[in-house]
């Protein structure tokens, strides 16, 4: 039997979880009761149609997330509910657009989904759209530290939502969307914003925005629109600015990778919500004294290289809205 736990691994090693938020254009999101297979797509609640409409999706290599979501098990098998997320589609961006739908047989997914990849007018459900979705892997049959951390964590998680009233806040099991080490761990919508080692205490600094922010550096795994190397970037800005952040628009603007993957040069440009405009250049370098060998899954049969990043230069070009420049922390090193 094996006995091994990767999560239970990574909090061993004290790995530093940033840089392993995955980076995808669009996220669809189907309702589907357990029980899930490994593959979850797999699994006997969903319909054939979808099957082949996901391996047409695979053959055209499109940058898109497939996850199964459910609130309860036993409850609408044949009503589900189909949420899309997809990259907001601006020079400066913070997130993901929602379209959300209903549907009354599981025949009817493909179809909707179909429609929406062709670029075609769709009935969206009209529903508040700061609604925010929160996604926890619960996937135990993929990989079992999502059930031994996940689940529990899902259940005292509803609670806390509860308790603090907060009513356009929704929480959903998912399956596999990477990271089973850092279990529990979430993806927070419409952001599209990936934590993990979670507890109550972080998931509701997390839902509040409050408390002290450093508390990111131990569960913050980076955000989603941004490649996955150049995340630890974001995490400075993070801690720079705060929770007021989080109201910030990006644009990245430009990255250069040299062939070993140990030098990133990246240009990100920063919109605050009173118009005033920066652009942030950075090099990033490969951190020897952080990149970890960890088997990362429960299942894995080897150790694998985990590469991080530490900031090794940044520098701001303030731009206003006149339009007038300057330069400031020209040459500040980040450790």
């Amino acid at each position: 039997m094996n006995t091994f736990f990767c999560a239970d691994a990574c909090r061993k090693a004290d790995e530093d979880i940033i840089g392993s938020g995955t980076n995808y254009s669009v996220y669809i999101l189907i309702e589907c009761p357990y029980p899930w297979e490994y593959n979850a797509f797999e699994s006997r609640f969903l319909p054939k149609n979808l099957e082949v409409l996901m391996a047409a999706v695979k053959r055209d290599n499109l940058s898109l997330r497939f996850l199964l979501i459910t609130q309860n098990q036993n409850y609408r098998q044949n009503n589900r509910k189909i949420l899309i997320y997809e990259k907001q589609q601006y020079s400066f961006i913070n997130g993901y657009k929602k379209y959300e739908f209903d549907v009354d047989h599981p025949e009817k997914i493909a179809p909707i989904i179909q429609k929406y990849l062709a670029g075609d007018n769709l009935d969206t459900k009209t529903q508040n759209p700061q609604t925010r979705d929160i996604l926890v892997c619960t996937h135990g049959s993929h990989d079992k530290c999502c059930a031994k951390y996940g689940n529990p964590f899902y259940t005292e998680a509803k609670k806390t939502i509860s308790q603090l009233g907060l009513k356009n806040t929704r929480i959903w099991k998912a399956s596999h969307f990477g990271g089973h080490r850092f279990a529990p761990t979430i993806i927070d919508f419409p952001d599209g914003r990936y934590y993990g080692l979670l507890n109550q205490e972080s998931f509701q600094a997390i839902l509040l925005r409050t408390e002290n922010i450093e508390l990111l550096n131990r569960v913050y795994r980076g955000w989603g629109i941004l490649p996955t190397c150049i995340q630890v970037l974001e995490r400075e800005l993070i801690f720079r600015h705060g929770w007021e952040w989080f109201e910030y628009k990006i644009n990245l603007l430009n990255l250069d990778i040299n062939s070993d993957k140990t030098l990133i040069k990246t240009q990100l440009g920063v919109l605050k919500p009173d118009g005033y405009q920066y652009i942030c250049q950075s090099k990033l370098v490969k951190d020897e004294t952080k990149t970890i060998h960890l088997q990362g899954s429960c299942d894995a049969s080897k150790q694998s290289e985990f590469i991080k990043y530490s900031v090794n230069h940044l520098s701001f070009k303030i731009e206003n809205k006149t339009s007038e420049k300057m330069l400031i922390n020209s040459h500040k090193k980040v450790s």
